[in-house]
């Protein structure tokens, strides 16, 4: 316990090397075995610990509820490649356009959509700044407010199921993914209730910022636009809430579903004849490129996080929190702090790696309900993830944004729903039964 400070100083090595710009997965394993050889000089470190590191690795690969990351990462990404996200997007404009931030409110619902289709938050930021933000600008739409729904309503898939977020934690995390995805439900919807609300103010007191769409843009009408609804918005709705629900109701495991949405994206793409080889070969090597990068990072981090117990550091990190200032409330908002600023600077993964197994012992000693303290954290990422000047979703779309948007508007565009997603998260903290009760009624 004596040398539990030289688990903690595994940190500093590890964060200048990221810094540095090395890839994390080799950041965790490097920093690794500096401190292996550390901890053999000083004579604290057990080398028969290494032995245990291929038996966590074959349990890590032999986890089924992980191949739930490979489908549905692969149905988002039939989703994007195959047109259906952008057909999505203008049925709804379409349906929303003649109400003053139609275009807005058309931007969250199908950003919510694709959130419980993607699960992959650059998939949905950059496929919604591709299709919506030129047409919101073209259509008089204040910058600010174009770029801040489409960033806020994107970074919906960190935490509306299948939110590949949501299974990495489930993961380090230790809980059913199908309850994380059940506590995360009801947090999400407040959150995207929230962006319709602010949206519908922004109209109503600034209506020169959010203009109805102009009749000439509303080419079809009547019959013609509910054939268009039937075709475009009616299949993928019922495919998301097919899998989403099979999971709810227990009929399927989340890998299961996965594995039904993934052939029903395929599916529709085919029934609106876009299916080829080429799309199937695109959405594969994206699907490829994630899990290889996810699966990288679980062996690295398992490594440094067996190097860091064999120190003392989990012991120590454990007393460390159990034992703040406030207790069970202390613990709380420092472990909101600390995730809100290292979700800054880090990816998802990044943090579920570093982080969870640092806090989850503590939570568990403290008597924490880890499906809420999940739903909690995933809400602290997104509210990181849109906050200037280093929200990873700002960069996103920054990438795909016309020339006429500057940066600073995207940037200020993120503030108020920085704020909103800060009141999600204050409700949720406040209110557990928000996160609890799908989860008990499911239970139950």
């Amino acid at each position: 316990m004596e040398y539990g400070w030289l688990a903690l100083a595994m940190f500093i090595p590890f964060t200048i090397l990221l810094v540095y710009g090395y890839p994390v997965a080799f950041c965790f394993a490097g920093t690794a075995s500096m401190f292996v050889i550390i901890g053999l000089l000083m004579g604290t470190f057990d080398m028969n610990l290494l032995r245990l590191l291929p038996n966590r690795w074959f349990g890590t690969m032999s986890n089924f509820t992980l191949l739930a990351i490979i489908y549905f990462v692969f149905m988002g990404a039939v989703f994007e490649k195959s047109g259906l996200a952008e057909m999505l997007l203008e049925t709804i404009g379409l349906l929303l356009g003649p109400l003053r931030g139609g275009l807005a409110l058309a931007v969250i619902v199908v950003g919510t959509l694709l959130a419980a289709a993607t699960g992959v938050v650059a998939a949905t930021v950059i496929v919604m700044g591709l299709l919506s933000l030129p047409v919101m600008i073209r259509y008089g739409y204040d910058h600010k407010l174009a770029t801040g729904v489409i960033a806020a309503s994107g970074t919906m898939a960190q935490l509306l199921p299948p939110s590949l977020v949501l299974v990495v934690l489930a993961d380090q995390i230790g809980v059913s993914v199908g309850d994380l995805f059940l506590g995360a439900l009801v947090p999400g919807i407040i959150l995207s209730g929230l962006y319709m609300l602010y949206v519908i103010y922004v109209a109503i007191t600034r209506p020169t910022a959010a203009p109805a769409l102009p009749p000439e843009a509303r080419t079809l009408k009547g019959w013609a636009l509910m054939r268009r609804v039937m075709v475009a918005l009616v299949p993928p709705v019922l495919l998301i809430f097919a899998v989403l629900g099979s999971i709810f109701f227990g009929i399927a495991t989340p890998t299961e579903a996965g594995a039904v949405g993934s052939i029903g994206a395929c599916v529709l793409a085919a029934m609106n004849r876009r299916l080829n080889w080429k799309l199937i070969k695109d959405a594969a090597r994206s699907t490829a490129n994630i899990t290889a990068l996810v699966i990288m990072i679980l062996f690295c981090s398992t490594f440094f996080g067996l190097v860091f117990d064999g120190l003392g550091g989990q012991r120590y990190v454990t007393q460390l929190l159990t034992n703040l200032p406030g207790g069970y409330w202390g613990f709380i908002i420092v472990a909101n702090i600390a995730v809100f600023l290292l979700g800054i600077n880090l990816e998802f993964l990044e943090i579920s790696f570093i982080v969870m197994p640092l806090f989850v012992p503590a939570a568990r000693a403290l008597g924490i309900d880890l499906v809420w303290f999940g739903v909690m954290m995933a809400i602290n990422l997104n509210m990181a993830f849109i906050s200037p000047p280093v929200g990873f979703s700002l960069f996103y779309l920054q990438s795909v944004a016309p020339k006429e948007v500057q940066t600073i508007d995207i940037h200020k565009g993120a503030i108020p729903f920085m704020v909103l997603q800060g009141v999600a998260l204050i409700v949720v903290i406040l209110f557990p039964q928000t996160v609890q009760w799908l989860v008990q009624l499911s239970a139950g």
